[in-house]
């Protein structure tokens, strides 16, 4: 009797299918991870071009606000060195001003405050126009202390008034005795004045 072992033939062609279908599961498991890497590829690429526009747009925007800034920063440096000349001109013009109006005030404080039987024979001030020093001569010592305590009192010198000298010098019509002083002052404006208490007269003694 003769057997035919079908089973080994279809056991065969099952054999044949299934590396077949391996195979496909295979490439389409390639294809899928292709496709999924190029996407990711796809997307990252778009947003980096994205982002690179965007950032040049930042750049082209601060490069803008920079002009802008630059441009303001100028601005207020020309304001700032108009401000300096505008202010040195005033200074320079209040100077002139003080200049002009300090002798003239210092020249009628000091007439002010002679006294009876005392006159002036010269006077002198420093560069700085404030110190001046002041020669005369008077017929007594008190003369001098009046025209010291005037002077004093007006405001507009410091107080403590230095006396250089003072000396006796005989007088022939009519007989008796000259002094000849020197005093040096410092001439200031009446608002610079310390709110101070009147000096005590200062005590003069003749030098002979």
């Amino acid at each position: 009797m003769i057997r035919i072992n079908l089973l080994t033939g279809e056991r065969k062609a099952v054999a044949q299918k299934v590396p077949l279908f391996a195979g496909q599961r295979l490439a389409l498991g390639c294809g899928a991870i292709m496709l999924v890497g190029l996407g990711i590829v796809g997307w990252r690429y778009w947003a980096l071009g994205r982002a690179s526009t965007q950032l040049d747009a930042d750049i082209a925007s601060a490069q803008q606000e920079t002009a802008r800034l630059h441009e303001v920063i100028s601005q207020v440096q020309q304001f700032e060195q108009r401000k300096a000349q505008l202010q040195q001109r005033v200074t320079l013009i209040e100077q002139l001003r003080r200049d002009q109006i300090g002798p003239v005030h210092m020249l009628d404080e000091i007439s002010k405050a002679l006294p009876p039987m005392l006159w002036l024979t010269d006077m002198k001030q420093a560069p700085n126009a404030s110190e001046v020093v002041i020669d005369g001569r008077a017929t007594a010592m008190t003369h001098i202390s009046d025209f010291v305590g005037n002077l004093e009192s007006s405001g507009y010198f410091q107080r403590s008034i230095e006396i250089l000298s003072s000396t006796t010098e005989p007088m022939a019509t009519p007989p008796g005795e000259l002094i000849r002083f020197q005093i040096k002052a410092i001439f200031q404006a009446p608002n610079r004045a310390a709110a101070t208490a009147p000096a005590a007269t200062p005590e003069l003694k003749p030098r002979s």
